[in-house]
């Protein structure tokens, strides 16, 4: 009982730091959320050691376990890998994605207009997460879509961040426009530094992103 407990735990803790609920630098108490989720600490705790290993909470003296922040030298270390890791996806998805691939990120990309149009960005942010992964799929390669899908999850608090800014999600739609199309076509250069230039945080887009750091 208690490993389906903390597991439900970790996905639900996760869950919470992913959508910016709880929000870098915020305590967890093992006590408190054992009242909350109704379990022993021990379900808390280990759900918090896993937590720790992925890198997402820190344990700090006299604090416990708080949501880790990321210092901003190694953020843009980690945007930096992040847009390499995207951007490969989408070269092997312009070279490899199937019909049904083609018709998956098309259904993801239209899914994104209402909310870029509604200025809806949690909505927003939860489709293009569906839109990058069917990207991941469309690549063919399931090391790197779990590699990617790790590092997003890790930058998750940023990236969503990012899109409060007024324009954003217009753009970010728009720039998937592209994205989509250069798929489509089978321009695999394109496809990649597309995507890599989406994802990469530079020129002014870097102090708007700086500027809306939490």
């Amino acid at each position: 009982m208690s490993h389906g407990r903390h597991a439900e735990l970790r996905k639900e803790l996760e869950n919470q730091i992913f959508t910016g609920k709880l929000k870098p630098g915020d305590r967890l108490d093992e006590t408190k959320l054992s009242e909350i989720f109704g379990v022993s600490r021990t379900p808390v705790r280990e759900a918090l050691l896993q937590l720790k290993a992925a890198g997402l909470i820190e344990m700090r003296a006299r604090k416990g376990a708080v949501v880790a922040s990321i210092e901003l030298k190694d953020l843009l270390e980690m945007f930096e890998v992040m847009a390499e890791l995207e951007g490969m996806c989408a070269r092997l998805a312009a070279r490899r994605a199937s019909v049904e691939d083609i018709e998956d990120i098309r259904n993801a990309h239209n899914a994104c207009q209402t909310a870029a149009e509604n200025k809806d960005y949690d909505q927003y942010y939860a489709l293009n997460v569906d839109f990058h992964e069917a990207i991941y799929k469309a690549a063919r390669n399931r090391y790197l879509a779990s590699e990617t899908i790790a590092l997003r999850n890790r930058l998750s608090p940023y990236r969503r961040t990012q899109l409060r800014n007024s324009n954003r999600v217009m753009e970010s739609f728009t720039e998937h426009s592209q994205i989509f199309k250069a798929i489509e076509d089978r321009d695999v250069n394109m496809a990649e530094k597309l995507l890599k230039d989406h994802v990469n945080v530079q020129g002014a887009s870097f102090s708007d992103f700086v500027a809306s750091l939490p």
